[in-house]
């Protein structure tokens, strides 16, 4: 029988910091002359990361999370990739920021992926700068105080990251806070911009935990849709209806840095937005990513040929009254 191919999955809440880390994992995975391969899911209806991992075989889930009736079209889709890939070392899963990594552990212990893969490391990014908002019954809902317990116990590996971000007395907190959280078979680290050594990300860490899942109601409102295969992985599209959402802009023009962040700034119901954008600056593209009320650009990968599109990620968000307002921020 072959060996289980060993499975790291990087979870935790928006902006967090996963696909910085996961980036960091692949190329660790590289430098030690392993095939990676990757699953990455998004709440958007695209993937403008996409250009990050051009180079990589993937498996694309987008509009939705790993979650329900998507967990067994993944226990599906995996066992195919698989199938075709056989020269796979490692894989690696990136959960949207509000994936409930019990469900994306359920899935991988389907008996037909049970002798495939075996989950070595739960990799459970916290944003030390947003944490103690989040805790807090006055400026978060209860779902999204679930959700971060869910993903810190669940981890084997908890990386609280954006310490730089953080004052000496708020970091006391969120790190009793979060001990008080974490699984204490687990290992805890803090670190700025995702910085962790090859040694401690690609370590293998299990709690051996055993996970019991509900099944589907009417409820949950999942809807499965066809499957579109593309260069390199497959394109699911799936609708979880929870608290957030997240809603594309398309067919943008050029816009000024400083008003941009400003306007994302102004709408406090955004806590993500990522995208590709062209600046008034400069004919150059980049991709963007906001969160903990900063920006960040990159320069676009001169081979990524999607269009520029701005994806917000929030709860209650009004889609008209945003696209009013990004039109007054292009006329400025």
């Amino acid at each position: 029988m072959a060996k289980s191919i060993p499975v790291y999955l990087i979870t935790g809440f928006l902006g967090s910091g996963k696909t910085t880390v996961l980036q960091k994992a692949v190329q660790a995975a590289k430098n030690k002359g392993l095939n990676p391969a990757l699953i990455l899911n998004e709440l958007g209806e695209v993937n403008v990361e996409e250009g990050l991992f051009d180079k990589e075989r993937m498996v694309e889930m987008l509009n939705g999370c790993i979650c329900c009736t998507i967990s067994a079209d993944m226990t599906r889709e995996l066992a195919v990739f698989l199938e075709v890939n056989e020269d796979i070392d490692i894989l690696f899963i990136e959960g949207t920021g509000v994936a409930d990594p019990s469900e994306i552990i359920e899935a991988l212990t389907h008996p037909s992926l049970i002798d495939k893969v075996q989950l070595v490391s739960t990799v459970g990014m916290v944003d030390g700068s947003k944490f103690l908002e989040y805790q807090s019954i006055f400026s978060s809902s209860k779902e999204i105080r679930d959700i971060l317990k869910k993903q810190i116990n669940s981890s084997s590996l908890v990386v609280l990251n954006k310490i730089d971000l953080i004052k000496e007395k708020e970091l006391t907190k969120v790190r009793k806070k979060i001990g008080d959280l974490v699984d204490k078979r687990a290992d805890f680290i803090e670190t700025t911009h995702g910085e962790i050594s090859t040694d401690v990300l690609l370590k293998e860490r299990v709690l051996n935990r055993a996970y019991s899942i509900a099944p589907c109601d009417e409820s949950c409102g999942c809807e499965k849709q066809d499957h579109h295969h593309h260069d390199h992985g497959h394109d699911h599209h799936h609708h979880h209806h929870h608290m957030f959402e997240a809603i594309t802009l398309r067919d943008i023009p050029s816009v000024d840095r400083i008003s941009f962040e400003r306007w994302l700034q102004s709408m406090p119901k955004i806590v993500r937005s990522k995208g590709i954008i062209q600046l008034t600056e400069t004919p150059q593209m980049f991709q963007y990513q906001y969160a903990s009320g900063q920006l960040m650009l990159n320069r676009s990968n001169d081979q990524l040929v999607a269009k520029p599109c701005i994806i917000l990620i929030g709860s209650e968000l009004n889609g008209e009254e945003i696209r009013n307002s990004f039109q007054q921020l292009i006329q400025i």
